[in-house]
C-alpha cells in the first residue's frame, strides 16, 4: 500500500491557528508524549526541563530570520515589486520570489525606499518562476535590510508582527532564513540556563529554514514529493558534544524538525555526526530509521506537510494523528506561534 499524502490529514479549526507570539515565550503549553506507548501529558512549556536528564544534548538551530520581504517599485513605471529573499548566491545576488513575476522580466530594476537607498536588477529567471536579483547599495546589506525589510511570516498568519525580535529564537546569530525554526522559539534564555545547570549539554548547529517548509505536498503518493534544498552548517566542536554525548548513552535531543533534518543529514551510517557544511533535501517520512535523535520537541504542523510526515516518522503515524486530535480537542494552539509538543 502507498503512504498517500491524505493519510496525514486532520480537521483544524481556524480560530486554533495561533495570530501572535505569547509575550512569555516559555508560559505556552506543551503536549508531552511517550513515543513507546503514545501516552500524553498536558503540561507548560517550563516543564521541558522535568524530561531532560543529566548527560543529554539539547540541540538548538540557531539561523537567524532575516526581514526578507522587501517592497520596492519597477523603476521605469512605478509599479508595486513585492520581493522576498530566498537564498543569498555570490556577489549580492539573492534567489527571490517576486509579485507580481510577469512583470519582472530579465533587466527589469527596482528601486527600494524613498530615497532609493538600495536599487535591484533581475539577472536570470529559474524554471519555476524564481528571479536572481542583483542588490546594489551604499553601506552593509543588512543594516539596509533592517530599514526596509519586514518579517516573512506564513500566509496562515494574518497579525501584523509588532515586534521583529518576536520570531527569532533568543539564540538566533547566523543570518539567512526566510523562515523561523519555530520550536526555539518557546526558549528564554533563563530557561536554557537552568537546563545548561542541571547538566544537559547544549548543542548549536545551523541549517537555513527556506519557504520550502510552507510549500504543500501536492502528490497522492508521499514518495515522489520532491524536497526544497537547505543550507546547513555543523561546526567541529559541536558535532564532538553530540557525538561524546551518544557515547556516554545520553540521549540527543532535537528542538525542531530543522534540528533533526541538519542532524541526520551529517550522520554516517555507524551513527556518527559528521562536521561540515552542504545542502540538503532530505525527505523523512514513516519507514525512515532515524541514526542519531532521541527525543523531539517541535510544534504543530500543517495537515498533509512534510513537518507532520517526520514527526510521524518519529513516533509512528497512528499515534501523531491521535495526539493532534487531542490538541484540537484541547484547544492547543497550532503553526508556528503557538504550542509545544515533546516527544521522548
Amino acid at each position: 500500500m502507498p503512504m498517500k499524502t491524505s493519510d496525514f490529514n486532520y480537521d483544524l479549526p481556524v480560530e486554533l491557528i495561533a495570530q501572535d507570539p505569547l509575550e512569555d515565550r516559555s508560559a505556552s503549553r506543551m503536549m508531552y508524549m511517550d513515543k513507546e506507548t503514545g501516552e500524553l501529558k498536558d503540561e507548560i512549556f517550563t516543564e521541558v526541563i522535568d524530561h531532560l536528564r543529566e548527560g543529554d544534548c539539547l540541540v538548538l538551530n540557531d539561523t537567524k530570520v532575516i526581514p526578507a520581504r522587501l517592497y520596492g517599485t519597477k523603476k521605469d513605471t512605478g509599479a508595486l515589486i513585492e520581493v522576498l529573499l530566498l537564498t543569498r548566491k555570490q556577489n549580492d545576488v539573492w534567489e527571490t520570489l517576486v509579485r507580481p513575476g510577469k512583470k519582472c522580466k530579465i533587466g527589469t530594476e527596482i528601486v527600494f525606499g524613498e530615497e532609493g537607498l538600495m536599487t535591484g536588477k533581475v539577472i536570470d529567471v529559474t524554471e519555476d518562476g524564481n528571479r536572481f536579483i542583483q542588490f546594489s547599495y551604499e553601506g552593509i546589506f543588512e543594516e539596509i535590510l533592517d530599514r526596509l525589510g519586514e518579517m516573512p511570516l506564513p500566509p496562515y498568519i494574518k497579525h501584523k508582527l509588532q515586534d521583529k525580535t518576536m520570531y527569532n529564537t533568543v539564540y538566533a546569530k547566523n543570518d539567512g532564513s526566510a523562515a523561523a525554526p519555530t520550536a526555539g522559539l518557546h526558549f528564554t534564555k533563563e530557561l536554557l540556563e537552568k537546563i545548561s545547570a542541571k547538566g544537559v549539554k547544549i548543542a548549536h548547529v545551523t541549517l537555513h529554514v527556506g519557504l520550502g517548509t510552507f510549500r504543500p505536498v501536492k502528490v497522492d503518493d508521499v514518495t515522489q514529493h520532491k524536497m526544497h534544498s537547505e543550507l546547513y552548517i555543523v561546526e567541529e566542536d559541536q558535532a564532538k558534544i553530540i557525538n561524546d554525548t551518544k557515547a556516554a548513552g545520553g540521549r540527543v535531543i532535537c528542538v525542531g524538525t530543522t534540528s533533526c533534518r541538519t542532524l541526520e543529514s551529517a550522520t554516517d551510517e555507524n551513527g556518527i555526526l559528521q562536521p561540515g557544511s552542504a545542502w540538503t533535501n532530505i525527505f523523512i517520512y514513516p519507514g525512515y530509521t532515524f541514526k542519531i535523535m532521541d527525543g523531539l520537541i517541535t510544534n504543530f504542523h500543517l495537515p498533509e506537510s512534510t513537518l507532520i510526515m517526520l514527526v510521524s516518522a518519529f513516533a509512528g503515524k497512528d499515534k501523531v494523528m491521535h495526539a493532534y486530535e487531542t490538541a484540537v480537542e484541547k484547544k492547543y494552539r497550532f503553526f508556528s506561534f503557538g504550542d509545544a509538543m515533546m516527544i521522548i
